[in-house]
């Protein structure tokens, strides 16, 4: 026992060349997109004098379209060499981005170009969370891919905490587009580091010959939801990301209006909680190797919803300060924990030839259920007000675990024959 755990750590510290490259990419990506963080609304507002109608529109009108374009690039990407999906995915945001410094400089920016932008990078921030996962998954042994999704998940959470305060400095010092410039250079910078991970991907085998027919855009929906194992997940992750997600803006006009807290203070009670999901992160392995995959799953997907009911009671001064800082060390805990067991759990239901599909299908979900709940709870907070709206989504949230896989998973069928684009 104790010469196998010895392996496991050794395999969990060491996973080889070429994920190390793909990690620093990641890393890479992750802090500019962190430091990027709010740049759109701010240069929307400070240098196009754009209303709240504009600046809401960007973030939920870019990336509902974007959603709506990246849903043909599934089955594209199913059948295409994954690392090179990467670099293009990569060059594309980097390309699009580079746009708005350029046209600022010039003085022709507009917020048609800044909407345009916001939808290509929301396609192909889609498109290449399918294509990273189908490579992870035949990059890696499945034994080592829960290590692997739980560095990424350390890195998203360790860029969450540095990447805003350093991007504001530079906003401060520099002017409105200098992180936007951070950006496009972090996606140059990670395609350089896909590239450098070499080696020969093989082609996908095309099971037949044939033109990619309207149906086939289905394909990942089809399987999420035929699968026992991944169609509860599946519910749950939208509704309690859409859920979650939807009372931010609330949050935002109850404690920096009606409480009067600092904007400073604002950010310090959803940035420092990040440390949670460090911890929580480096837990997931040995809490997985201890209780196994299911439990971890389904007593985090508890835990997690218990939190964002306590939002409803926030107030001012420093006890309300403290109890949004409460709340969310314990929520970003479970989901530190929750999300790379998940992760882990979807690719392992899925089969190599559907990943792409599958994932395109699963991003596209929760990014059109994330845009959807929060127009809605918005409509919600001016008819019943800010606290109730809050403190209705944290009701409904308790509800969620009822959506979580509830008994072990069957073995992965076989794949069927499926019509693949030329």
């Amino acid at each position: 026992m104790r010469s196998g755990d010895r392996r496991g750590q050794r395999q969990g510290q060491r996973l080889g060349r070429a994920f190390g490259w793909l990690w620093a990419a990641y890393g890479t990506s992750a802090l500019g997109t962190w430091l990027a963080f709010g740049a759109f609304p701010l240069i929307a507002i400070r240098v196009l004098g754009s209303g709240p109608a504009e600046v809401a529109a960007l973030s939920s009108v870019g990336a509902a379209v974007g959603a709506a374009v990246a849903i043909p690039l599934g089955p594209w990407v199913e059948f295409r060499r994954k690392r090179q999906v990467l670099i293009a995915m990569d060059l594309l945001r980097c390309a699009a981005l580079v746009t708005i410094p350029a046209a600022f400089a010039l003085g022709v920016l507009t917020f048609l170009q800044l909407l345009l932008v916001s939808v290509a990078v929301a396609t192909a921030d889609i498109t290449f969370r399918a294509a990273s996962g189908a490579y992870l998954k035949t990059l890696l042994p499945t034994g080592d891919l829960l290590v692997a999704n739980a560095r990424f998940e350390s890195t998203a959470w360790t860029t969450t905490i540095v990447g805003p305060p350093l991007g504001g400095a530079a906003i401060s010092l520099l002017g409105p587009v200098a992180t936007v410039v951070a950006d496009a250079v972090s996606y140059l910078l990670s395609a350089v580091g896909i590239r450098a991970i070499g080696g020969n991907e093989p082609r996908p085998e095309r099971r037949e010959a044939a033109r990619m027919r309207p149906g086939d855009l289905l394909d990942g929906w089809r399987y999420i939801l035929a699968d026992n194992a991944l169609r509860p997940l599946f519910f749950n992750t939208a509704v309690f990301n859409g859920l979650v997600m939807a009372t931010q803006p609330l949050l935002a006009v109850m404690m920096l209006g009606r409480l009067g807290f600092p904007p400073w203070q604002y950010g310090l009670a959803f940035a420092a909680p990040s440390v949670a999901g460090l911890l929580g992160s480096r837990l997931a392995r040995p809490l997985v190797t201890r209780h196994g995959q299911r439990r971890v799953l389904v007593a985090t997907g508890v835990l997690r919803a218990i939190w964002p009911i306590g939002l409803a009671f926030v107030g001012p001064g420093a006890a309300g300060l403290l109890l949004v800082v409460g709340v969310e060390l314990g929520l970003i805990f479970c989901c530190g924990i929750f999300n790379p067991v998940s992760g882990t759990y979807r690719l392992e239901r899925t089969p190599a030839d559907r990943v792409a599909r599958t994932l395109t299908a699963w991003a596209v979900t929760t990014k059109a259920s994330t845009a959807l709940l929060t127009a809605v709870w918005g409509a919600l907070g001016a008819l019943l007000g800010l606290r109730t709206a809050v403190g209705l989504a944290g009701v409904l949230l308790l509800a969620t675990p009822l959506l979580l896989p509830r008994r072990t998973a069957a073995p992965l069928p076989r794949p069927e024959p499926v019509s693949n684009p030329t």
